[in-house]
């Protein structure tokens, strides 16, 4: 009998500075597949990150780019390779998240509807809280059906300043 060793990637990281403190940016075969904050609720260990990577290379030096101009409010949506890990579900959701137009929000209900699984607003919930690319895959965007601002995996705080971000910048 032989066994066979598959060999994955290696994750690679760089820390970018933002207005919201400093963001983890994880990248696997070229590309993102985590973007975390300090203290992110749900976020691995560091050695889940890799080594550190090159901040100059891809996909890395176009995603610091994108983040910057993002907060200075030139850019509404991001344009990056993507590769989230998570169950077929979870995956689902975060491509609804993506479909949430710049400075809107929706409710976890709604998300659901969008879908197509009307009756799992809690589970969205769920799968919402484990994104693991915030900001770019826009998980902020979700609200409370009463409008409520309702938990963050970066904290109410963030989730304000960016909502408030992207209002201000899609007002002008």
């Amino acid at each position: 009998m032989s066994s066979t060793v598959i060999r994955t990637a290696e994750r690679t990281h760089v820390v970018a500075d933002s207005p919201i403190g400093p963001l983890t940016i994880v990248a696997r075969d070229g590309a993102i597949s985590a973007l975390y904050m300090d203290a992110q609720r749900h976020a691995p260990g560091p050695e889940a990150f890799g080594p550190p990577g090159d901040a100059a290379e891809e996909p890395f030096a176009t995603a610091r780019q994108q983040l910057a101009d993002y907060f200075a409010g030139r850019r509404t949506n991001f344009d990056l390779p993507l590769a989230p890990a998570g169950t077929d579900f979870q995956r689902k959701v975060w491509a609804g998240l993506l479909a949430i137009p710049y400075g809107q929000t929706i409710s976890y209900g709604e998300l659901a509807r969008r879908i197509g699984s009307p009756a799992a607003s809690r589970a969205v919930g769920l799968a919402n809280g484990k994104n693991p690319i915030s900001i770019v895959v826009p998980c902020h965007r979700v609200i409370g059906a009463d409008g409520s601002m309702t938990g963050y995996g970066g904290g109410l705080d963030r989730k304000r300043f960016l909502l408030a971000l992207e209002q201000d910048t899609a007002a002008r």
